[in-house]
């Protein structure tokens, strides 16, 4: 059931109440996750957050530990462009929309793994899935992106790395609806290597997905993941990486006689699976990256408690090949490089095993100068898809200092989404669809970065999108595309535009009080009839402000999240209103191991819904301990 189913600003803190030591830092020095200020999503190396002409955000560890909670989405609506929608509680489907874009156009990596879900029907990654637990660093493009990351990159890029410590960490918190969350990390790190575990529990009682239903729908999951990192030689090293989860989500329907969506038994189960293992080579100017990974995910659906087989079935698997490098040249040129090639398949209870390749091939030209102030870059991607061919993608992007730390950074993107193989293959598939395109540019001004004393970032944007993929009911119709397709079929029938601004701010006002900011203005509209796209708010604001007493260090927080009204259908026939949210947040550190925390989510009980019909947590309050050895 999961796949039928104003103004954003953030003031945040980050502030940790237990500071990281020196092995932890040397950890994250040895997982390649240096700092806050280094990214992989701008050209797929490892680069310099203010050399990029592109968006992006950086979260790190202590923020996600200041915000708690095993709910991801919370962490990131405080990021501009962003806001998202959910079928219910905690575990139900989860999209995220970056600047306006379809959730299934927001590529999202894992350890540098796809997680796309390639059985599903828009083949896009469910966010419902992926909790908090044992994250060390979100990274967040914004803007269309495959002429480094290839298909479905083109409402952005969200990149989320496992942490690593040299030594022990562990939570457990309980609140509301019976819901308990507990998570334990584990490592070592030596001058040639680092290893570290992680492994999660978290179940709710939840709420009725159906916002009319009376039954609490509950979800649990148990996780499991690592990382570990070791010096072969001089200049190499070998990485292996690997998650796995396993979850269960009690779900509402639509039975019999009425069909309305209201509480039923149903219950899906989920199981991903993913990992990748690469070897490194570096000798300063030459950087070579090459792996190979593997995503598998496995979805089933039952009518009731007592069923033994599901009603319906999902496996979507995919294996990926990749080699990607850096080199400088002289004069203060450098290229950045790569190629790939991807298998995947799928099958579901009534459509048999399908599979596609995609190879691809990619360059980037950058120019650096002599003092560091000017950066710019340029290339050409080239993918071949075994379905319907070649595609070409161009992207280009520079900055430049203007004075101190402001810089003014410009870019443009285009990206592309290949067809889903269920889109292609399955009851309601048309063989006939070619990939969805946009283009996108942006410019702004951004002073330092989020994660500084002082960060102002201020950037317009548009991106038009064509060939956008939809499902063409053919009820009562029987020609043209519905000929032969009694139940619909899938179809190139939309252009759309996304255009508007995003405002940021973050600071530290006093030594015990910092504070972020950002505003967001998304007009996000079908070119044909100029009707709001579905569930796009146009503005949304999250605000924040974290204090420190002087008294045992205790940690205010709160954040105050403001969303507009959106529409829940093309035809803006069904408005979902707009909503308004605060959270406060405190934690204590007991000792220099043990910390108490606590929040209370929903503070004012408001009643909204992001997708019509679906139900959303009230107000809510949960408590927890922290403990690091």
């Amino acid at each position: 059931m999961k796949y039928l189913a104003a103004i954003v600003s953030t003031f945040v803190i980050a502030t940790p109440a237990l500071a990281d030591d020196d092995a932890t830092r040397e950890a994250k020095f040895l997982s390649g996750v240096r700092d806050n200020t280094i990214v992989v999503v701008a050209t797929g190396e490892e680069q310099r957050l203010d050399k990029s002409g592109q968006s992006i955000s950086v979260i790190d560890q202590r923020e996600l530990s200041a915000i708690q909670g095993s709910d991801l989405t919370r962490v990131l609506e405080r990021l501009p462009g962003v806001t998202f929608n959910r079928n219910g509680g905690l575990g139900n489907f989860t999209g995220l929309r970056v600047r306006g874009a379809d959730a299934e156009q927001l590529l999202v990596l894992v350890d540098g793994v796809r997680m796309a879900d390639v059985a599903s029907p828009g083949g896009g990654y469910d966010l419902g899935n992926l909790l908090s637990g044992g994250i060390g660093k979100i990274e967040l493009l914004r803007g269309s992106n495959s002429l480094v990351w290839g298909s479905q990159a083109i409402g952005g890029v969200l990149a989320v790395t496992s942490r690593e410590l040299n030594g022990a960490e562990g939570s457990v918190e309980y609140g509301s609806h019976n819901s308990l969350d507990a998570s334990a990390s584990a490592g070592l790190t030596g001058d040639r290597y680092a290893v570290t575990l992680n492994t999660g529990y978290v179940r709710t009682d939840g709420i009725s997905s159906a916002a009319s239903g009376k039954e609490a729908d509950g979800f649990r999951q148990w996780r499991i993941g690592g990382r570990g990192r070791v010096a072969l030689a001089e200049g190499l090293s070998a990485t292996l990486t690997g998650r796995y989860a396993d979850g269960r989500l009690d779900q509402d329907g639509y039975p019999p006689p009425s069909y309305s969506f209201t509480d039923t038994p149903e219950y899906s189960t989920s199981r991903e699976g993913s990992g990748r293992a690469a070897l490194t080579y570096d000798t300063g100017t030459l950087h070579l990256d090459g792996g190979y990974a593997i995503t598998d995910i496995r979805r089933a659906y039952f009518d009731t408690p007592a069923s033994t087989s599901p009603n319906f079935a999902t496996k979507g698997h995919s294996e990926r090949l990749d080699l990607s490098g850096h080199a400088d040249l002289p004069a203060g040129f450098n290229v950045t490089f790569g190629a790939d090639s991807e298998w995947s398949r799928y099958s579901t209870s009534f459509d048999a095993e399908k599979k596609a390749r995609l190879a691809s091939g990619h360059a980037l030209l950058g120019y650096a100068s002599g003092n560091g102030k000017l950066n710019l870059a340029a290339g050409v991607r080239l993918d071949d898809h075994s379905r319907f061919g070649s595609q070409w993608t161009f992207g280009a992007n520079g900055s430049f200092v203007v004075v101190d730390d402001w810089r003014v950074r410009a870019s443009y993107g285009e990206g592309f989404k290949a067809p889903t193989l269920f889109q292609l293959f399955s009851d309601y598939g048309n063989a006939a669809l070619v990939p969805e395109h946009s283009r996108s540019y942006d410019i702004g001004v951004e002073k330092g970065d989020r994660n500084g004393p002082l960060h102002i970032a201020l950037t317009a944007f548009r991106r038009d999108s064509r060939d956008l993929i939809d499902f063409v009911s053919c009820f009562g119709v029987s020609t043209g595309i519905c000929a032969g397709r009694p139940f619909g079929t899938y179809n190139n029938v939309r252009n759309a535009r996304a255009e508007g601004v995003e405002l940021e701010a973050d600071a530290k006002l006093t030594e015990r009080l910092t504070a972020h900011a950002a505003y967001s203005y998304v007009k996000a509209t079908n070119r044909a009839n100029g009707k709001d796209l579905a569930r796009r708010p146009r503005h949304a604001l999250t605000l924040s402000a974290d204090w420190t007493t002087p008294l045992h260090d205790l940690t205010l927080g709160a954040d105050l999240r403001v969303v507009s009204h959106s529409f829940d259908d093309a035809g803006n026939f069904t408005r979902l209103p707009g909503y308004a949210l605060v959270t406060l947040r405190a934690s204590l550190p007991v000792t220099e191991q043990i910390e108490l925390f606590g929040r209370i989510e929903n503070l004012t009980d408001e009643r909204y819904q992001t997708t019509a019909s679906y139900g959303t947590l009230g107000r809510s309050a949960t408590i927890g301990a922290r403990a690091r050895f």
